[in-house]
């Protein structure tokens, strides 16, 4: 095996100095945009690596970023969107020269201790979290102790748009129900019911708003039958199904939007594939089923929470700098024919 290239390599290949090599690598900012370029085709034309190592020793950086990876949800589908982000972050990562390290946690309060040991041993420079709540303690935890961190989800309960102590990447999901329910109000159907999670969920009130302001705009039904057009169930197929029943049983339904794909599955299920449902997630169950479903751009996810821990911000809100706090991504309605369910009753 030949030996791998190092930085005098690169310096001789774009014809600059080590130390232009050097900046490149750690502060680009500060090097000629030309020159960078150049830098950078030569990184890439040899293949050259940085040395991990000597550079944690350097800088006294782990370059490791730390993230809970979650339990397996009961019936498999929604936790298959933390799976694609987590694949999509370590890809990104890598590609920066950084490594994602995954611990587990029992519940919130466990994983403040796993923050606490992490970085009490220099193991990782930042976090990222998920699945974020009203209330969460684990921001406060992070903020408090000065630890560098951004969030997948907004930190629900504050004016997150501009909070300065939250840096946070997350998916418009009320735009994306919003245009699931303007889907079938624009072929005509009224009565669009509406399947969510108890209220008090910012994830689900959220898409939940984006059902309820189309169906408004829209004057679709009345405020009276509006109130008859939802039902809300904990996140599962037979759950889903359930509620489902109970809300055919209440009104008439033409549509069904709903607040993730386990339960379209479920309403699919009781109703027999015979009123269009439109989950969220576009997981593989929604592909392979072919029901249509929101899709979550999990890469352009991943992209901006390594912007916000890696740019100006460093994972910490600087009162000095102007850069966004947050990115809202916008979904992507995935539409398909429909669904062939076999056995359902």
């Amino acid at each position: 095996m030949g030996a791998q290239p190092t930085v005098s390599d690169v310096a001789d290949a774009a014809g600059v100095s080590r130390q232009t090599v050097s900046n490149v690598l750690n502060t680009p900012a500060i090097v000629r945009p030309e020159t960078r370029e150049r830098v950078e085709e030569a990184i890439r034309s040899l293949g050259y690596r940085p040395h991990a190592s000597a550079r944690r020793l350097r800088t006294q950086k782990s370059s490791t970023i730390g993230i809970r990876l979650d339990p397996m949800t009961r019936d498999g589908i929604s936790g298959s969107v933390l799976d694609r982000f987590l694949h999509a972050l370590t890809e990104q990562a890598d590609r920066k020269g950084l490594r994602v390290l995954l611990f587990t946690a029992d519940d919130p309060q466990d994983e403040i201790e796993q923050f606490r040991r992490l970085s009490d041993g220099a193991d990782v420079d930042a976090f990222v979290l998920t699945s974020t709540f009203h209330g969460d303690p684990r921001t406060e935890w992070l903020i408090e102790h000065g630890q560098s961190f951004v969030t997948f989800g907004r930190p629900w309960g504050i004016d997150d748009m501009t909070d300065p102590l939250h840096l946070w990447v997350d998916v418009d999901g009320r735009a994306g129900l919003r245009e699931a329910t303007d889907h079938f109000l624009a072929l005509g159907l009224r009565r669009i019911g509406y399947l969510g999670w108890p209220a008090g969920s910012g994830t689900g009130d959220d898409r939940r708003a984006g059902w309820l302001e189309a169906m408004r705009d829209a004057r679709a039904v009345d405020e009276t039958t509006l109130a008859t057009l939802e039902e809300a169930a904990e996140d599962g197929v037979p759950f889903g199904a359930e509620a489902m029943r109970r809300l055919a049983a209440r009104v008439d339904v033409e549509a069904v939007v709903c607040a993730s794909d386990s339960l379209a599955l479920g309403a699919l299920t009781a109703t027999g594939g015979r009123i269009p449902v439109i989950g969220y997630d576009d997981t593989p169950v929604a592909a392979s089923l072919g029901f249509s479903s929101v899709r979550q751009p999990l890469d352009e996810v991943a992209s901006g929470v390594l912007e916000l821990l890696t740019g100006a911000h460093g994972g910490r809100v600087q009162s000095s700098v102007d850069d966004p706090r947050h990115r809202l991504v916008t979904p992507q309605l995935v539409l398909r024919e429909g669904a062939t369910l076999l056995g359902a009753r």
